[in-house]
């Protein structure tokens, strides 16, 4: 049967610059994982109810795991104002402070497009982080610079789920950015899908339930999770 997690709105999760506004999906107290999850550019309209942010949590409590979405500074409730990427990693690194502190379990970190960016900063080499999961991490965005030159210090498994047709992440610069991060790397890519793991013109139906199924295959796979569903 399922496990009836709970969804808890959380009043005491605090970052550099006040409060962060977050909800928590409780999970099974035996579960051997927590997950954090960062979502998309604040000021292109993204906030942790996104629609991919919401499936990736989707895929973490199929295995009963306690997940927290958060607001970064300055979005929705969330206290401070944006940071053009700066201020969002110690956001992050607050969240992941909070939620170890709360459950005593190693992390796994999920993130979109900017959240994957500020999250894989964050937690590239803190023991706590287990797992990181990049889900389409973006690289060329408008006027916005992402560098990840601190990859091939990621140690930890690495996921990382993007469209044929995501215009941030295009396929064959993720494999070339792909070669500098250490095993274990894997890299999905899936067919007919945009950014937004939304359908395009010629193949219209939306590619979520793909991302999701991505994202739990390898969590299985990978920490040796037991479905609750």
């Amino acid at each position: 049967m399922p496990f009836p997690s709970q969804v808890r709105t959380l009043e005491d999760l605090r970052g550099p610059v006040g409060r962060l506004e977050a909800i928590l999906n409780t999970g099974s107290p035996d579960a051997p994982y927590a997950a954090v999850i960062g979502h998309p550019h604040p000021p292109s309209g993204g906030t942790m109810h996104n629609k991919v942010v919401y499936h990736a949590m989707k895929a973490f409590t199929h295995f009963a795991l306690p997940v927290l979405r958060f607001n970064f500074r300055g979005t929705g409730l969330s206290e401070g104002a944006h940071d053009e990427g700066r201020g969002e990693v110690e956001d992050v690194r607050a969240a992941v402070d909070y939620l170890h502190r709360l459950t005593s379990k190693p992390i796994l970190f999920a993130g979109f497009s900017f959240g994957s960016n500020v999250g894989l900063r964050a937690c590239c080499g803190d023991p706590r982080v287990q797992g990181l999961v990049g889900l389409g991490l973006p690289i060329r965005a408008a006027e916005r610079d992402y560098r990840y030159d601190f990859l091939p210090h990621c140690i930890a498994p690495k996921l990382f789920i993007s469209g044929d047709h995501d215009q941030f992440c295009p396929p064959d610069i993720l494999a070339e950015l792909m070669k500098t991060a250490p095993l274990p790397c894997q890299t999905v890519i899936i067919p007919g899908a945009e950014h937004f793991f939304q359908g395009i013109p010629t193949d219209p139906k939306p590619k979520l339930d793909q991302m999701q199924q991505a994202l739990r295959t390898w969590l299985e796979g990978t920490f040796q999770l037991q479905s609750h569903s």
